[in-house]
């Protein structure tokens, strides 16, 4: 596809559902992908899959020194970074009279602190080459209040503001760096394996079951961002179910 052959694309949270389908996606319309996520046999696995245009790095979004690591691959392997797909993410859930403090700070280090880490380890290299593309995947949770899931929400709405203004700082310092904020609903996904069993989770898992998307809907979505002409940005995109309220 036109602008996204031979672009160098790191993909975190590339272990399973939208960071897994999104490489692939990717590798098939040209990219060279690198693999981030904590689970290595299974990005052993995808790089196989994907072959000579892949590698990877078992690494945590939350660890800084990780993610510095894994821009050093990309550019060892590939020789620079195009792109990066901060996809990684967790949503344990609760109310927050359920006291559940390692969750919600589990979200802060993963939903947050991971985007931001991961953010610092590229940035350097985006201003010098004055380009790059940062997609960020956010949720329908970020444009809204979502009782009994008010930190997820919180972390969410935290990259929508964080990469909008960070948007604005691009233009006036003039570095050409693109920003794709991506709000998913519904996706079948392992998200809803962090969750507490309850009813209301029961709940939700036959609406996702019935009604959820395919992760392909959100690699694709990925790949139309990549794909537009250097002068276009494709700013926010909410890609959730027909039937989803």
């Amino acid at each position: 596809m036109q602008n996204v052959e031979n672009k160098v694309i790191i993909v975190t949270g590339a272990s399973s559902g939208i960071g897994e389908e999104t490489a692939k996606v990717l590798a098939k319309n040209g990219a060279k992908v690198v693999l981030s996520a904590r689970r290595e046999d299974r990005l052993e696995k995808l790089a196989t899959e994907i072959g000579e245009n892949a590698a990877y790095l078992k690494s945590d979004v939350a660890n800084a020194d990780d993610m510095k690591n894994l821009i050093a691959l990309a550019k060892e392997k590939f020789g620079k970074v195009d792109a990066v797909f901060a996809n990684a993410g967790i949503m344990p859930g609760g109310n927050m009279s359920e006291l559940k403090v390692d969750d919600w700070m589990g979200m802060v280090d993963i939903n947050i602190k991971g985007v931001l880490n991961t953010m610092a380890a590229v940035l350097p290299e985006f201003i010098a080459q004055k380009s790059g593309h940062i997609i960020i995947t956010s949720s329908v949770a970020g444009t809204k209040s979502v009782p009994g899931n008010a930190v997820y929400s919180g972390t969410k709405h935290f990259v929508r503001a964080m990469l909008d203004s960070f948007r604005t700082e691009s233009v006036l310092e003039g570095t050409n760096i693109r920003t794709t904020l991506i709000y998913p609903g519904a996706i079948k996904t392992e998200l809803l394996n962090t969750i507490a069993p309850s009813e209301t989770k029961s709940m939700v898992e036959d609406f996702y079951k019935n009604v959820g998307l395919e992760s392909d809907a959100i690699a694709n979505a990925v790949l139309f961002a990549v794909s537009q002409p250097d002068n276009v940005d494709i700013s926010d995109m909410i890609v959730r179910p027909t039937r989803e309220v």
